[in-house]
């Protein structure tokens, strides 16, 4: 089983930064692709950004170029930077990781961008 534990979350102004965090645990071998969904009131759960074991990186047309999203290995743990924050980015973020057991997720922290 996976373990996952998201934390950096909280409020900030317009064109504020937050980085988020996400450290997974548990008895696994290796760990795949990690990324980050966001779902804000309303709305259907969104796909953010997503890094593989290599390095790759895709993201959501919304954030590209203002969200880098990292990841270290040896700690298990992938990191969303979101820098130029805008009042839609409001949402709750839920990191997840694929492994041996399937998808594994968090259960979310809060992003708020309000003046």
């Amino acid at each position: 089983q996976v373990q996952l534990v998201e934390s950096g979350g909280g409020m900030v102004q317009p064109g504020g930064s937050l980085r988020l965090s996400c450290a997974a645990s548990g008895s696994f071998f290796s760990i795949n692709t990690m990324g980050w969904y966001r779902q804000a009131p309303g709305e259907e759960r969104e796909l953010v950004a997503a890094i593989t074991s290599g390095g790759s990186a895709n993201y959501a047309d919304s954030v590209k170029g203002r969200f880098a999203i990292s990841r270290d290995n040896a700690k298990n743990t992938v990191y969303l930077q979101m820098n130029s924050l805008k009042p839609e980015d409001t949402a709750v973020y839920y990191c997840y990781v694929e492994s041996v057991y399937g998808r594994s997720w968090g259960r979310g922290t809060q992003v708020t961008v309000s003046s």
